[in-house]
């Protein structure tokens, strides 16, 4: 395990909010003006399962897990790596990598 992940792991346990580093990065390519990323909400998720999406530092499940999403939240979809998405969200401004099975188009 990197030190940076464990330390971000420690950080997120305790509450605190973490300078974000992903093993596989993507660019956010919006300007305020032309938007480069779409819009997407976290749907289908078993309340009786996990209930949760988890957000990680790379595409796939062998990446460490850094948050978690729940069916509704809103997400911008900024990359794909097979069935992998490279998400930003909330504020403030979080990002990571998610399977896309668990995506549905939301508006602009």
């Amino acid at each position: 395990m990197r030190i940076p992940v464990l330390a971000a792991m420690l950080l997120a346990a305790a509450g605190a909010a973490p300078a974000q580093q992903l093993d596989v990065d993507f660019v956010i390519t919006e300007d305020g003006q032309a938007a480069g990323c779409a819009a997407s909400i976290v749907s289908g998720l078993d309340p009786n399962g996990d209930g949760f999406l988890a957000v990680r530092t790379g595409p796939g499940s062998n990446y460490f897990q850094v948050d978690q999403l729940r069916n509704g939240d809103t997400v911008r979809t900024c990359a794909q790596q097979g069935e992998w998405i490279g998400v930003y969200y909330g504020q403030p401004r979080r990002k990571g990598w998610v399977h896309s099975n668990w995506l549905i188009d939301g508006a602009g």
